[in-house]
């Protein structure tokens, strides 16, 4: 399928309208063992919840509470979707980030070709969700796991999956999948210089000769994934992107050259330097005529106020994202989605709140969450940006360190920003959408396992 017919939804599943509360799970009954859910709230339907006309501002939900701002979603969606189309490129959304099956079909509804997953336990809840192609953009291990995603595959016959392989023992791997499932199993093979994937086009030429010559493999193309050669320095970032995606050329070169008649893959990009693979690896595909640059961002559609904010200044520095032609601000174009809404508890110091948000809450590996505004009675009070930081976070608690000009109460809702989504949806059972006024709209379950 070219990338024109795989846009307009050649996998289609949900609604499509627009509508997250039209992907929610009507049989998923809440009740107060979900954080966010008031103690004491009888159990009703999820389905049901709009109508409570709840706001976390207001201190209806009870804190923390994780919250997913509808209207940012979709413009981030609907740009790099956009973005997409116009690189002709096409998405496979990391499905790791939020584990919805409410979003994942939203996205493949709104053009995805289908979805990435880590492992086989995501692949499982993204199939059950009726999302029909994936990518397991990972190895998946040995021959146990083979057979296990072939039982996987031959219960869902119209299912495709494509594997990542860097290995003979990972290529055994996927011939038992196929073996087990009765048909060829596709994989690209990985390459990379810092994490997964062979190191060298020497080594993965010696991969591809063995899948050749293996009954049950069918070669699909290639895949890197360039934020593991990543740093603090921006040149040394750029030279390490550069060199694996060479690298990424020349064995797809050689992948072409085993399979010269399959329209095969060339895959890479996150959300922090979707840009240097896009100027790099479109002329090899456009090159080749019979090939599709696929995309894998998957926090891009959340944002943050943290990492991702950094890492689109840094784009923006480089003049990498471009629109309708034209270079525009990343930075402007995609906005932060997730709130993290914590109760003030304590102000044992005048420079100290402490607030009821903590590890077990939220992300921290890449930045602790960002302070933005207070919050009374449902009325927005001051901008804390700049005057308040998060310094330490407990299993259950913040450490906002304030200025003692800021007067923050016992009570007061504090609507924190985070920096990494893939690592504070993991964190709740449950998210809530909310409108452009903070009024919940709908409530979806998450699936880490």
């Amino acid at each position: 399928m070219d990338a024109s017919a795989a846009a307009s939804g050649g996998t289609s599943v949900g609604s499509g309208d627009g509508s997250l509360a039209a992907e929610m799970a009507h049989d998923f009954i809440v009740d107060d063992t979900l954080r966010g859910i008031p103690a004491g709230t009888d159990p009703f339907p999820g389905a049901e919840i709009a109508a409570r006309a709840w706001s976390p501002t207001a201190g209806d939900l009870a804190c923390p509470v994780l919250t997913l701002q509808e209207s940012a979603y979709r413009s981030n969606r609907d740009a790099i979707f956009a973005y997409a189309r116009e690189a002709g490129a096409l998405l496979a959304p990391h499905a790791k980030t939020p584990m919805s099956t409410a979003l994942a079909r939203d996205l493949v509804a709104h053009g995805a070709w289908g979805l990435s997953a880590a492992n086989l336990q995501q692949a499982s809840v993204l199939l059950k969700a009726g999302v029909k192609r994936l990518l397991l953009a990972n190895q998946i291990g040995g021959k146990v796991n083979g057979e296990r995603l072939g039982r996987l595959l031959a219960r869902y016959p119209e299912a495709e999956i494509v594997l990542f392989v860097d290995s003979p023992t990972a290529l055994a791997a996927a011939a038992r999948a196929g073996e087990v499932a009765g048909r060829p199993q596709s994989v690209m093979i990985e390459v990379g210089l810092a994490r997964a994937g062979c190191r060298t086009a020497e080594a993965a030429q010696r991969l591809i000769d063995i899948a050749c010559n293996t009954l049950k493999i069918a070669l699909a193309g290639v895949a890197a994934y360039e934020g593991a050669v990543a740093s603090e320095d921006e040149a040394a970032t750029q030279k390490a992107i550069a060199a694996l995606n060479h690298l990424a050329a020349d064995v797809f070169a050689s992948v072409r050259k085993a399979e010269p008649k399959r329209r095969l893959f060339l895959s890479a990009g996150g959300s922090q330097f979707f840009d240097l693979v896009v100027e790099k690896l479109t002329a090899v595909v456009d090159a080749d005529g019979d090939a599709d640059l696929m995309l894998r961002s998957g926090a891009i559609f959340f944002h943050d106020h943290g990492v991702y904010a950094r890492a689109f200044q840094r784009m923006d520095a480089r003049r990498g994202f471009v629109r309708d032609g034209e270079i525009v601000a990343a930075s402007d174009v995609f906005k932060p989605a997730m709130r993290l809404w914590a109760e003030v508890l304590s102000r044992p110091e005048p420079s100290l709140a402490i607030c009821g948000l903590g590890m077990r809450d939220v992300s921290f590996d890449q930045g602790f969450p960002i302070a933005l505004a207070a919050w009374r009675g449902g009325e927005k009070g001051e901008n804390l940006r700049g005057v308040a930081a998060i310094e330490k976070l407990n299993d259950q608690h913040g450490f906002l360190r304030i200025g003692e000009e800021v007067s923050l109460s016992v009570g007061d809702i504090v609507e924190f920003g985070i920096s990494h989504p893939c690592t504070c949806f993991d964190r709740w059972r449950a998210f809530f959408v909310i409108d452009d006024a903070h009024r919940v709209t709908s409530v979806h379950q998450t699936f880490f396992g």
